[in-house]
């Protein structure tokens, strides 16, 4: 488990960047998958889950994962409202204290958010077309909606692709430059004149600040070329694997 220092030793707060290891999947999904989405087999999913629970001493908690679609869809949660939040979505925000949001992942970033003073949290999966498209921008959005102010939000960016290993096309890069000419910073050229690589966490980093958040971390683990710490889809497919597994990131608010 990583933790970010920014959301560390808040006592109000329990928090965990989980990796593959130490899990009861085996194979291709070795060993911490806790993917429903996978096709691993769910009494191995399950138990991961628990094991992440009981690794933040959380076990008597609901722990909440959507079914995520690259959306920007946020929903609010609370314990009238889990099964709702199960439903298609890539983001959630709590200020309930028996709940752990969680995010699952296999290249795409995990972003955890958390207002100490008005004791709201959130978490947000976003790949580069949630990024792009405003999920971000919603979880803060609904965190307001519940008292949140953005200069009290703090926010880590867990492991995800990194630019090195984040190869893209012309079309690709094009739809961010489209949005605004600037972007091409996050770019950088390759031999190959047809393709770039692009820098998912810093264009995050960048989104994070221009929303007026101070108080962001962001992780330097690349699930891509860290195949003994993390899953990552991009690797499958070059590996010509048929599946992936899924870390989880969770965060919640404790008594």
């Amino acid at each position: 488990m990583i933790v970010a220092p920014n959301l560390e030793n808040i006592p109000m707060l329990k928090h965990g960047f989980f990796t593959r290891k130490r899990g009861t999947s085996v194979g291709i999904y070795a060993s911490l998958n806790c993917g429903y989405g996978s096709n691993d087999k769910n009494v191995y999913v399950t138990r991961n889950r628990l094991r992440v629970m009981s690794d933040l001493d959380l076990s008597n908690y609901s722990l909440i994962t959507c079914n995520q679609v690259h959306s920007t869809e946020v929903v609010f949660v609370d314990q009238s409202s889990i099964s709702e939040s199960i439903r298609s979505a890539d983001g959630m925000v709590t200020n309930n204290t028996n709940i752990a949001l969680g995010i699952l992942t296999a290249d795409c970033a995990p972003v955890l958010f958390a207002d100490t003073k008005a004791r709201i949290i959130g978490a947000a999966h976003a790949g580069w077309k949630g990024a792009q498209n405003g999920v971000i921008e919603n979880t803060i959005k609904k965190m307001s909606e519940l008292g949140s102010k953005r200069k009290n939000i703090t926010v880590a960016v867990g492991p995800c692709i990194g630019p090195k290993s984040y190869e893209v096309g012309e079309e690709f890069m094009q739809s961010f430059l489209d949005i605004n000419p600037k972007n091409s910073r996050f770019f950088m050229s390759t031999r190959n004149k047809e393709k770039y690589k692009f820098n998912l966490r810093l264009y995050i980093q960048d989104k994070l600040k221009n929303l007026g958040i101070q108080n962001i971390h962001v992780g330097e683990y690349d699930t891509m070329i860290n195949e003994s710490l993390f899953f990552s889809y991009r690797r499958s497919v070059l590996s010509g694997e048929y599946d992936y597994g899924r870390q989880i990131s969770v965060i919640a608010l404790v008594d």
